[in-house]
């Protein structure tokens, strides 16, 4: 299995038409046409559910594109990596992002670094714990943010500076608005929205013997969807502060959470990871730009 067959099958998986695939990927459509062909043939699966206007994956088209997308993104990291060796004036940054308004910490981190390395580039990826580390693990990123403690046996961390506040975002006509905090009295048999993760984990300890008092009304991995059905009145956002709009006009209000609930941010990178020139110099800026603040911890 070739990894350009893989880029053919991603192609048309996307476009879900033949004739514009083939036209992205400048070859044409017999030749394209052929190479599906030949890997359904060597996966001894159909791939495709071919139609009158259009193109379907099928379940084992579904189930490889996932694992394609990863393997030609590792392909397309490698390549960048080679090339990038000899280059003293930049190269290629993937990163992993919890979301969290300290993460400006490290923008302003990369942005003095790139006064000495012009032609760095650099790529995010966002979501939650579940996500951004699963492609850690598979070698799609370079650097990790955790809004939790990191796994030490696998990780090497920085602490960033500051810390995440948690509270309710409730809409500013709400009785809630008017509180300076909220109690876990209060939430009790209130419809919440928040991340399945900081359910089970932040809240869950927050709320003690409470919790199973508590009624998760859906949950959302970005904040900002949550806080657009906050301002419809479905619910209250359980979130850090930061993370939405609630300026005068914004229609939301951040409200703390009492007793105070708090969580730290880490950048984190693999032990045994072979980091390119780029890489390492990042990180060695990126430890200047924090030691003096946060101790580094391994």
């Amino acid at each position: 299995m070739e990894i350009r067959t893989l880029r053919y099958f991603l192609a048309v998986a996307r476009e879900e038409n033949m004739t514009r695939a083939a036209e992205f990927l400048h070859v044409t459509q017999p030749t394209l046409s052929k190479a599906l062909k030949s890997l359904e043939e060597e996966l001894g699966k159909q791939l495709f559910t071919r139609r009158s206007f259009c193109i379907r994956l099928t379940d084992e088209g579904m189930l490889l594109r996932n694992r394609a997308e990863d393997l030609v993104s590792m392909a397309d990291k490698i390549e960048q990596e080679f090339v990038s060796l000899d280059d003293i004036t930049g190269g290629e940054l993937y990163f992993g992002l919890a979301e969290s308004y300290q993460i400006k910490f490290l923008a302003r981190a990369i942005r003095d670094f790139k006064k000495n390395y012009p032609n760095l580039h650099y790529h995010i990826t966002s979501g939650d714990t579940e996500q951004v580390a699963d492609k850690m693990d598979k070698g799609l990123l370079d650097f990790l943010v955790l809004a939790e403690l990191p796994d030490s046996r696998k990780y090497e961390y920085i602490e960033f500076p500051e810390s995440d506040k948690w509270g309710l975002v409730v809409p500013t006509n709400d009785p809630f608005s008017q509180k300076e905090h909220i109690t876990i009295n209060e939430l009790k048999n209130s419809p919440l929205f928040c991340s399945d993760q900081a359910w089970n984990n932040e809240i869950k300890k927050w709320a003690g013997n409470d919790f199973g008092d508590l009624r998760l009304e859906g949950s959302f991995r970005l904040s900002y969807n949550g806080s657009i059905f906050a301002s419809e009145g479905l619910g209250y956002l359980l979130t850090f502060d930061k993370l939405v709009n609630t300026s005068d006009g914004s229609g939301l209000v951040f409200i703390p959470l009492y007793p105070v609930l708090e969580t730290k941010l880490y950048i984190s990178w693999n032990r045994h990871q072979a980091f390119t020139p780029i890489a390492e110099r990042f990180l060695k800026h990126l430890k200047t730009s924090f030691e003096s603040k946060i101790p580094i911890l391994q």
